[in-house]
């Protein structure tokens, strides 16, 4: 590699780093407004809007390698990119800082996610990857989950209002709550939510690009770039967007982004994807399912027995990341 080559990479790297944080910045304060002007909870932001919007990476990787006639890219992309967003962004954000479990992520999105997991798995078993009939249950299932979020909610905040209580749950730490900014109006925090999504994208797209031809440069093989530059790549928004909700103490962001980008990856493109063309794996093993089911068992737990999810248990989710990959690269060594 060249030394221009170097330069204009690691310009591109250095880019996609500054888009990356500031695309999380305006879609996390975009979302917060929003949440506040339509008497929604923060968590439903980051379980839907957050969510869904950061995960748009691993959406368009999929559809397009379904189309490509690549369905273990696409089946391996969700299951791997569910395991990165549990065990490396939470538990990064966990040894940040310690996030409390809602009561209704303990109660409903956690048991959801682990739900989705277990389907996934035992569907793929079945059939060795996803037909029509099931993608279309997931994509039942992905609109069920959103009107429920959404009509709890609502309900939630009304009683709140009424009791006047709306700030003793909000999620944000005493501390931070002091120093937020004013909330935006719709229209901007419409533009925010757009802006950061585009940033996001094309952040997570400049560093992926740098990042890859580094790899190559250095001699690295396209198996390993492919199970570690990219898995992670297609999660940095997932990993800017709860990064930065952490720094600014709105912990149900930071962690509904992370539990609904899971529900999401799994009901929704894995409900679109199959519809347009049935993906029939083979090479994903029994090993990244076990992992991915363990991890998102591990947070379930965790919020069944536990108030917050602590630096501890954030070094655990991390650490077993690190394992699994190592295995990764051990195995196509």
């Amino acid at each position: 590699m060249q030394l221009l080559d170097i330069l204009c990479n690691l310009g591109l790297a250095a880019l996609g780093v500054a888009l990356l944080y500031y695309g999380a910045e305006f879609l996390v304060r975009g979302g917060v407004s929003l949440a506040q002007k339509a008497r929604v909870s923060r968590l439903v932001i980051g379980l839907t809007l957050a969510a869904f919007a950061t995960s748009s990476p691993e959406l368009v990787v999929s559809i397009d390698s379904a189309l490509r006639g690549s369905p273990d890219i696409s089946l391996g992309n969700v299951v791997g990119s569910n395991i990165c967003n549990v065990a490396l962004i939470l538990g990064l954000c966990a040894v940040l800082r310690p996030m409390p479990f809602h009561e209704n992520l303990k109660r409903f999105d956690l048991p959801v996610m682990l739900f989705s997991g277990v389907a996934l798995t035992a569907f793929y078993f079945l059939n060795h990857g996803i037909n029509r009939w099931e993608g279309g249950f997931f994509f039942l299932c992905i609109l069920v989950y959103l009107t429920l979020s959404v009509v709890i909610s609502k309900k939630q905040e009304a009683r709140k209002a009424a009791s006047g209580a709306a700030e003793a749950d909000s999620g944000i730490d005493p501390e931070i709550a002091e120093s937020m900014e004013k909330p935006l109006g719709v229209p901007l925090a419409l533009l925010a939510v757009v802006g950061g999504v585009v940033m996001l994208v094309l952040g997570a797209k400049s560093f992926l690009y740098a990042a890859v031809a580094f790899a190559k440069a250095f001699g690295i093989s396209d198996a390993v770039t492919g199970l570690t530059i990219v898995a992670v790549g297609t999660s940095l928004p997932e990993l800017a967007t709860s990064f930065v909700a952490a720094l600014k103490g709105e912990n149900d962001i930071a962690i509904g982004n992370i539990v609904g980008s899971n529900i999401f990856n799994i009901f929704c493109i894995l409900g679109i994807v199959p519809l347009i063309s049935p993906l029939a794996g083979q090479s994903i093993r029994g090993t990244d399912f076990a992992v991915m089911l363990g991890v998102c068992t591990a947070l379930f737990l965790f919020g069944v027995f536990g108030k917050r999810l602590n630096r501890v248990q954030g070094a655990f989710l991390l650490l077993t990341y690190i394992a699994y990959t190592a295995y990764l690269v051990t195995q196509h060594a």
